[in-house]
């Protein structure tokens, strides 16, 4: 089975532990949801990383919030590249899937939807569809 990578990018409100953690998990629960074949004991690993002056708390807690148990997690500093998005907190996860890699739905939110507006179209137009199918089903 391969390993796809699944990307996400949001903003956080202030460098408050709650504030880093509230914007996390609902990162994570937003590409969860849409991804839906994602079940957790499939994910192989989970890295975050955060834009400079966030420090108040490692975003991967979110994850053990969530009670998404066994995945290895790390945190990290973003590269401070000049224009940079601030209070910015970005994830790559692992997932082993045999979805091929054009049926990723990457979830990019806030400010950050400006950093891959491409991906950012395709999750609006993946969840306009599964609406659509699902007002077919009702």
């Amino acid at each position: 089975m391969p390993t796809r990578g699944v990307r996400g990018a949001t903003i956080t409100t202030a460098n408050e532990a709650e504030a880093i953690l509230a914007a996390t998990r609902e990162l994570l629960l937003a590409i969860r949801n849409a991804n839906p074949s994602m079940q957790t004991e499939d994910l192989a690993s989970i890295l975050f990383t955060v834009s400079d002056e966030l420090d108040a708390v490692y975003p991967a807690q979110a994850v053990h919030q969530l009670e998404w148990p066994g995945i290895p997690l790390i945190c990290a500093r973003e590269i401070p590249v000049p224009g940079g998005l601030s209070n910015c907190i970005r994830v790559l996860i692992h997932w082993n899937t045999d979805l091929p890699q054009d049926k990723i739905i990457h979830i990019y939110q806030k400010e950050a939807a400006r950093l891959r507006p491409d991906w950012v179209q395709k999750a609006q137009t993946a969840s306009a569809n599964s609406e659509t199918r699902l007002g077919e089903i009702s």
